[in-house]
């Protein structure tokens, strides 16, 4: 299924093509106060449609994982690893977060 998602300006636009299996919900430092819920999916899966040059980032602990965000409107769409994005399923166009299979993951704990 093919998935269309952003931030709440517009500013950042993609797609992404999968099956929404489970969604991850960390309670890390950034990932519970933001509430995310990933979507682990290969890079090859996202096309960006738009992807403006000002795109924020975090990263924290190991730096491998880049947390990205909208500088106008500050909504979080994804997270960038390697080989990987994590898809911010509150973010994605006709998706009801209540009814998708949810996996706890301790992130606090790394």
């Amino acid at each position: 299924m093919l998935y269309k998602g952003g931030c709440k300006c517009g500013a950042v636009a993609f797609e992404v093509e999968g099956e929404i299996g489970e969604v991850i919900d960390c309670n890390c430092s950034v990932c519970k106060p933001k509430g995310y819920l990933h979507w682990f999916v290969p890079e090859a899966q996202v096309r960006m449609v738009r992807r403006p040059a000002e795109l924020g980032e975090f990263t924290f602990n190991k730096h491998a994982l880049r947390h990205r965000f909208c500088t106008t409107c500050g909504v979080s769409p994804f997270v960038e690893g390697p080989g990987t994005v994590a898809v911010n399923a509150r973010c994605l166009e006709g998706v009801d977060p209540g009814s998708l299979a949810v996996k706890p993951f301790d992130g606090a704990s790394l």
